[in-house]
């Protein structure tokens, strides 16, 4: 068989929207020493294949991260099947909190030389020597004292729309610029406990053994980070400490948690947290927008871009050639939205 999609994005897209079979989105990573990891992806590949999982993995010597789909009635399938990796047998599976069963629609498996970007170069570095695991209850017991510091470790767009009470944004957009900004941040508080928490716990779980490396002692992460901090607080009736929704990166980009809405759009200030892709193929920004500028832009997050995707098809094409969008996410600290096309 292939070890890669050969059908096209756009068909593979109308297929899962037409196909009705329940699927259920789950997320995983471990880190755990993996020799070669080309072929353990092929291997995955196949095994991922038979039983219709779709989604986002990446392979790297230190382990595994996924995003995935999977038909429900394949659930112990894929239990099955990754525990015939001692590292992942019985592993956890956060399952989504808000799910529609469309968060993907192809499989695509990686291979990269980190599965969490983190610009680490020190040698000593060791993630076995990670901060310790904390639990939904463990949690909201450790945040009811006020000399406890929670540090988010996510993207400021995550942030935004969704995150714990009390917590402390590293305003960054990215993880590799945001291990060492909390070291900065966090030298006046050495010996407090911190607690770091991410979407699904594979970036704090490595801020949390950047910190001890650093020197840092008394340090905590969310075991399964917000995804499984929801299910806990349900399953328990626990007290909910996390506020708003929590982004997530796949077609739904975001998981409604409560029904409060803390963040705003970006075109008029209005209250709403629907992140979307600006539809012009030559911007494709991430951004806030609530339902009347969605209407008023026509999906669009500037004027330009508007008057850009009626322009005929053949010029669209020409003005894209070139373009680079690289990291296109709206930051509020930008004096507007970006204009790609000039």
């Amino acid at each position: 068989m292939a070890l890669h999609n050969r059908i096209s994005r756009k068909e593979l897209k109308e297929r899962i929207l037409r196909d009705t079979t329940p699927r259920t989105t789950i997320s995983f990573y471990c880190y755990f020493k993996i020799e070669d990891p080309v072929a353990f992806r092929n291997t995955l590949y196949k095994s991922f294949a038979a039983i219709g999982v779709l989604g986002r993995i990446y392979i790297a010597s230190e382990g595994i991260n996924a995003q995935i789909s999977v038909p429900a009635d394949n659930l112990e399938q894929l239990r099955s099947v990754l525990g015939q990796t001692p590292a992942l047998d019985g592993l956890r599976l956060n399952i989504a909190v808000d799910d529609d069963g469309k968060s993907f629609y192809v499989l695509d498996i990686k291979v990269r030389e980190k599965i969490v970007a983190d610009g680490i170069d020190d040698p000593d570095f060791d993630m076995s020597k990670k901060g310790k695991y904390v639990d939904a209850g463990a949690f909201n017991n450790l945040t009811n004292d006020p000399e406890t510091i929670v540090i988010d470790m996510r993207n400021h767009y995550e942030f935004e729309v969704g995150h714990f009470e009390n917590a402390m944004e590293i305003p960054s957009d990215t993880f590799r610029d945001q291990l060492p900004m909390a070291v900065d941040m966090m030298q006046e508080h050495m010996d407090k406990n911190i607690i770091m928490y991410c979407t699904g716990g594979i970036r704090c779980e490595k801020a949390s053994a950047y910190m001890l490396h650093r020197g840092f002692k008394n340090v905590y992460h969310l075991e399964g980070g917000i995804i499984n901090y929801v299910n806990q607080i349900k399953e328990k009736n626990l007290a909910n400490k996390f506020h708003g929704k929590n982004f997530v990166f796949d077609q739904r980009l975001g998981e409604r948690v409560t029904e409060e809405i803390i963040a705003s759009c970006h075109q008029c200030g209005k209250p709403a947290d629907t992140h979307v892709n600006c539809v012009n193929d030559a911007c494709h920004l991430l951004f806030i927008q609530c339902e009347e500028c969605r209407k008023k832009y026509d999906n669009c997050c500037s004027t330009e871009c508007q008057e850009f995707i009626h322009l005929p098809e053949a010029q669209q094409k020409e003005m894209r050639k070139g373009i680079d969008l690289g990291r296109n996410v709206f930051n509020k600290s930008r004096s507007r939205l970006k204009d790609l096309i000039k």
